[in-house]
């Protein structure tokens, strides 16, 4: 089967950072889902691997998002068949979905929204369980602290994570939702996407929510550069708020908190899968809840950019896009 990987990690601008190459199609075993890959979409998660992530064989295929139809199940599967129609985020102790056909566990796995095709579906599962699992699992959003439960703060809200946040909350909560974004077109897409207030985070952003006169936010979601934003969400979050993050900010010293009584949660969407936590099939049942969303036409998908076919050629090309820090929403590769 045709796959996209890499041998040596390092920077994109090398001709065999990713590399057009030929494996043998796996068997599905036990609860897995050997699945015929339709779309898949980049994640910075990718990027971050390729710069550093020696492989653990010959080659590391990269990707996690992707939708596609089951083509055999292993002999413990329960829910799916040959035929269904998926689609799901991966793995990351496991190989990715840059290849023509791909194994991934049942419990991780959700039925496709049928109301939209591949490329849309393929936007979504990465960054819809990121943001799922931190705003109701790790902030309990629906649980609001004493002062500012009632507002969130989402710190880089163009992006993939931010994007799908925004209307995970606009749909299933009441919250007031500030979300900060720098240029008119990405602030242009957040208030499209739900936000009721936006302001600007290439500017300070404590003075800009007294600005405006609501009051401090009981939670607050860092998706991006959190360490260089961290002054400024001590100042501003209300005592005994919530702070979330996904990034990976340079020795983060959560000790300002104290005062206030701040929590800390990091979210990292792989860690039920990696560990294979009891709960593991949560994701599965959060992806049905989320196509549930999207064919009701409560939340849609972050798509912003269909990039050709899935290549070495335009894989080198998306990762250094999203290097770049200027993606808004997701960007998607089809077919091979």
């Amino acid at each position: 089967m045709k796959a996209v990987a890499y041998q040596t990690p390092g920077s994109i601008d090398r001709e065999d950072a990713l590399q057009d190459i030929t494996l043998e199609k796996p068997q599905a075993q036990a609860r897995d889902l050997l699945v015929k890959i339709a779309a898949v979409s980049v994640n910075p998660v990718d990027t971050k691997l390729r710069k550093g992530a020696a492989p653990d064989g010959d080659w590391r295929v990269l990707g996690f998002d992707a939708a596609g139809i089951v083509e055999a199940i292993g002999p413990k599967v329960q829910n799916f068949k040959p035929g269904d129609a998926v689609f799901y985020a991966g793995a990351i102790n496991r190989p990715g979905t840059n290849s023509e056909y791909h194994l991934v566990d049942e419990r991780i796995v959700g039925h496709k929204p049928t109301s939209v095709s591949n490329t849309e579906a393929a936007a979504l599962p990465l960054t819809a369980i990121t943001a799922w699992e931190m705003l109701f699992d790790r902030l309990e959003v629906k649980r609001p602290p004493a002062q500012g439960g009632n507002i969130i703060l989402i710190i880089g809200g163009a992006g993939g994570v931010g994007s799908i946040a925004i209307q995970l909350l606009r749909a299933l909560t009441d919250l007031t939702v500030i979300a900060t974004a720098s240029r008119p077109t990405t602030q242009d897409w957040i208030r499209e996407c739900g936000a009721h207030h936006v302001i600007n985070h290439h500017q300070p952003l404590a003075p800009q929510m007294e600005a405006l006169g609501i009051g401090a936010p009981g939670f607050v979601f860092s998706t991006t550069h959190s360490g260089s934003h961290f002054n400024d969400i001590v100042e501003l979050i209300a005592p005994q708020g919530r702070f979330g993050l996904i990034d990976d900010p340079d020795g983060l010293n959560v000790m300002p908190f104290k005062r206030k009584a701040v929590s800390t949660h990091w979210e990292l969407m792989f860690t039920r899968s990696l560990f294979t936590t009891p709960d593991i099939a949560q994701q599965g049942q959060l992806l049905n809840e989320v196509a549930a969303l999207v064919d009701a036409g409560r939340i849609r998908s972050t798509l912003t950019e269909v990039a050709g076919k899935i290549d070495a050629a335009t894989l080198r090309k998306v990762h250094a896009q999203i290097e770049s820090s200027t993606t808004q929403g997701k960007i998607v590769l089809e077919g091979f």
